[in-house]
């Protein structure tokens, strides 16, 4: 796998992260195409904030090989990345409504 491969798995686990959450959780849903949206910005913020601690593609793939241990944790914290950031999102709409 390369570098360019493992960020595209991750936004697409950062989009079904999002999509489920929406799903399990009516009343943070903003349909399946904010949910994506909000999904792949979720997934895409959370690993670049998680990389500076080692979990990034280049990381993953420094020897030349997939690093299985890095690469489920990248897979992990994209999946809370879009589910949190559909909530975030969501409670900070509720907020700003309320003003």
């Amino acid at each position: 796998m390369t570098e360019t491969l493992i960020s595209l798995i991750s936004i697409f686990i950062g989009i079904i992260g999002a999509n489920s959450t929406g799903f399990f959780f009516r009343q943070y849903s903003f349909g399946v195409i904010g949910n994506t949206i909000l999904g792949v910005f979720g997934s895409i913020f959370f690993i670049k904030f998680i990389s500076r601690l080692g979990f990034d593609p280049i990381a993953i793939m420094r020897t030349g090989e997939v690093n299985i241990t890095l690469f489920f944790i990248n897979m992990f914290v994209s999946l809370t990345g879009g589910a949190v950031g559909l909530i975030l999102t969501k409670l900070i709409i509720k907020k700003l409504n309320k003003a």
